[in-house]
């Protein structure tokens, strides 16, 4: 599938809501990445909200799947549930799926990536900024090539696009037309001009995000509401069951 504008660079936005969407599509993006939980670096949307952008924004939406924050290693359980998952994002009519496999060393983990490439079919495939963190980018490229994966989104492995413009550059010429490299990460109206000219990217990736409060509850119990101690360690929250036992234990005495 071609989206891109004829004679343009093409911007994608990632959205997390219909309003996002809606924001997005009148201020001139012509793709949408959809996700949930942008505060987490974006995890899989609902069925509903795709079916929902898609059906009410006239514009290309392809969808996060991600299951959870964290690293990007995942159980038999996990890849289950996100190749359903991506199924049912194009059920709902997205025009593909973004994703990232990597195994527990870091690299690229292709027998992941081939089943998800595979159910995709002729829809479109974006490895996400996983492939920021392999410990060799070119050969993981490479390795993407092989394996039919149609675009990477990636900063080039720096702290943003603009400080990886010139890494960006160099994956646009190994690329050579064999996959498409998306730049994204801190990519504002004020640097885009140096990232593009740097780079020769022909596609950009925004956030173009600012903060908004719902104002149901304070600020500050939107906060208790976190396990923001695991976030900022970079930790999974995960059910302990020692815990649960132990408590379940308890109240079997109490109700005794």
């Amino acid at each position: 599938m071609n989206h891109q504008p004829p004679g343009n660079i093409l911007l994608e936005v990632c959205v997390g809501s219909l309003a996002d969407a809606q924001a997005a599509a009148a201020a001139g993006a012509d793709r949408l990445e959809l996700c949930s939980a942008l505060e987490l670096g974006g995890l899989t949307p609902s069925y509903a909200l795709i079916e929902q952008t898609v059906g009410e924004i006239g514009l290309p939406v392809v969808a996060m799947i991600r299951p959870r924050s964290g690293g990007f290693s995942y159980s038999d359980d996990e890849t289950c549930c996100m190749l359903r998952d991506a199924e049912l994002a194009i059920t709902a009519g997205a025009i593909g799926v973004v994703f990232g496999f990597l195994n527990a060393s870091g690299e690229i983990d292709a027998l992941r990536t081939k089943a998800i490439v595979q159910l995709a079919a002729e829809h479109d495939t974006v490895f996400h900024r996983a492939f920021d963190f392999v410990p060799d980018r070119a050969a993981a490229l490479d390795e993407l090539i092989e394996l039919g994966v149609k675009r990477v989104l990636t900063t080039g492995g720096a702290a943003n696009a603009i400080d990886g413009a010139d890494a960006l550059g160099q994956l646009i010429t190994q690329a050579s037309s064999r996959i498409e490299i998306l730049p994204g990460g801190g990519v504002t109206a004020a640097n885009v001009a140096n990232l593009v000219a740097t780079s020769g990217c022909k596609q950009i990736h925004t956030g173009a995000a600012k903060s908004a409060f719902d104002e149901s509850i304070a600020a500050v119990d939107v906060a208790r509401l976190c396990d923001l101690a695991r976030l900022s360690a970079g930790a999974q929250r995960v059910v302990d069951h020692r815990s649960v036992a132990e408590l379940a234990q308890q109240l079997q005495r109490i109700a005794t």
